[in-house]
């Protein structure tokens, strides 16, 4: 684990720091001025930088500039005196994660440096994430159409939406495009503007100060300061509250922006890319989208197709998905026959890339050989295969899948689960059938939804022993409570 790094002239801050953050397990190093930390920089580097604003030798603003010159990336954290706010404002001007006030609250600083850690890591994970996400695949002529445009991109700043259907890839596309810009080596991150509540969708593309609604126990950066210096993938554009396009179109024209609740303007320096399954004319012309924001995202307009258009690619995308399940997890990869090839050759997804993607991962769990046959393949996928119009009653919380019954046999993989595995595999089934393409995320949320609340049942409702046996932070657990919507 990277150390915290407190760098402070002050001997008394240092020595309270290192012995509160050595209680919570966290590992600390400390420095008496600037040019220290800097030249330590080059052998090794910090997950979380604290340091003070005034000291001899060089400024914390100044240090700033320079980390993150070096570690866009890096949370800072800069202490500062009550009647030094003009200072404060600064600092989160050039970057700052946030700043403590001295004489500080000790249990606060370390929930702050809590915090940036969790930030830390989270943006690690996902720039790890995008680091092996593999150049796209396809054969296609209408997929080298795509992957020329990219390369035509590939030097330019300009704003590009991308258009197609659900699970088809747009974010993988929007990757690739920030991969080969000249922000490549900035941060890429992802909002997808459909999947977050209305009331707290503001709150995440720009950011809220302490105070500024009920819940706002600290300021918070959003999603436009995260993405400075990089790419800001907006999915799901169409979906957008109306009111909040007038505040996107007004970052987008100046690159300026408040924070909820915040009364200094913030400066944004990111590349927008857009993604969108709907056609935005026809919203704009139900009144629902603004045309002005329209035109300002609709400067490069690329088509992604659907699989059914690119079906010479799908051999070769699910031998990749094939063999990425078995890498995680931990199996040999399994291979399809020549006929399973054919069968899934012939159908026509619509869900898209991501359904061929789960069907890949669920053949890696639940295939009884090395080799997948068509009998093997999932219910939906056979040929004959009538999907019930619903999924029928709710059973426990699971939809019973009775009513859905497949013209084809079920592989009898599926009915050796027990449990509330053979209930989510059933629940999963009945919504690929009826064509549902967020099953992923939908049963995830589902999921993750019902080990909070068990969690809160056993501990009475109280939020941070929950977050300790669930084995996740504190913030992780109020802001997942946020995201699901869960009344607690």
């Amino acid at each position: 684990m990277k150390s915290i790094w407190v760098v402070d002239d002050d001997h008394s801050i240092r020595f309270v720091l290192e012995k509160a953050l050595a209680r919570e397990g966290l590992p600390v190093r400390s420095f008496s001025n600037a040019r220290d930390m800097l030249a330590a920089l080059e052998d090794d580097s910090p997950q979380v930088l604290v340091s003070d604003i005034r000291m001899p030798g060089g400024s914390g603003l100044e240090l700033l500039a320079k980390v993150k010159a070096r570690l866009p990336a890096l949370p800072v954290i800069i202490m500062t005196a009550y009647s030094d706010l003009d200072s404060a404002v600064s600092a989160f001007q050039g970057g700052a994660f946030e700043y403590l006030p001295k004489p500080f609250d000790l249990p606060r600083a370390v929930e702050l440096i809590r915090r940036a850690q969790e930030e830390s890591q989270r943006e690690a994970g996902e720039q790890e994430a995008a680091a092996q996400v593999p150049e796209m695949l396809g054969q296609a002529p209408a997929m080298q159409d795509v992957f020329r445009a990219i390369g035509r991109l590939s030097q330019s700043n300009v704003t590009v939406m991308i258009t197609g259907e659900s699970g088809s890839g747009k974010e993988l596309v929007a990757r690739a495009l920030h991969k080969h810009s000249p922000r490549g080596e900035g941060p890429f991150v992802a909002i997808n503007t459909a999947a977050i509540p209305k009331d707290l969708l503001e709150s995440e593309l720009f950011g809220h100060e302490r105070g500024a609604f009920t819940g706002a126990q600290a300021s918070r950066r959003g999603r436009f300061e995260q993405a400075d210096g990089g790419t800001l993938f907006l999915d799901e554009i169409g979906d957008m509250p109306f009111e909040l396009q007038t505040r996107l179109l007004r970052v987008l024209s100046d690159g300026q922006f408040y924070r909820v609740g915040g009364h200094s303007p913030m400066r944004s320096n990111v590349r927008v890319i857009a993604a969108t399954h709907q056609n935005l004319e026809d919203r704009v012309r139900q009144g629902v989208f603004r045309e002005d924001l329209f035109h300002r995202l609709n400067v490069i307009r690329l088509r992604l197709p659907p699989l059914r258009e690119r079906k010479e690619d799908i051999a070769s995308l699910a031998r990749h998905f094939l063999q990425r399940s078995a890498t995680e997890l931990g199996v040999e990869p399994k291979r399809l026959s020549d006929a399973a090839l054919v069968v899934l050759t012939n159908f026509e997804f619509p869900g898209n890339v991501r359904q061929l993607e789960n069907i890949c991962h669920w053949l890696s769990v639940m295939a009884p050989s090395q080799t997948v046959e068509p009998k093997d393949l999932p219910d939906e996928i056979q040929p004959g295969y009538v999907a019930a119009p619903s999924p029928g009653q709710v059973t426990n919380g699971l939809p019973n899948v009775a009513a859905a019954a497949p013209v084809a046999a079920a592989p009898a993989s599926t009915s050796s689960g027990e449990g509330w595995l053979a209930d989510m595999a059933a629940d999963a089934r009945a919504r690929l059938a009826a064509g549902e393409t967020d099953v992923w995320d939908a049963l995830t949320k589902r999921f993750e939804a019902q080990l909070i609340l068990t969690a809160l049942d056993i501990t009475r409702g109280r939020r941070i022993e929950a977050a300790q046996k669930l084995g996740i932070g504190r913030n992780t657990i109020t802001r997942k409570i946020q995201e699901l919507g869960l009344d607690v």
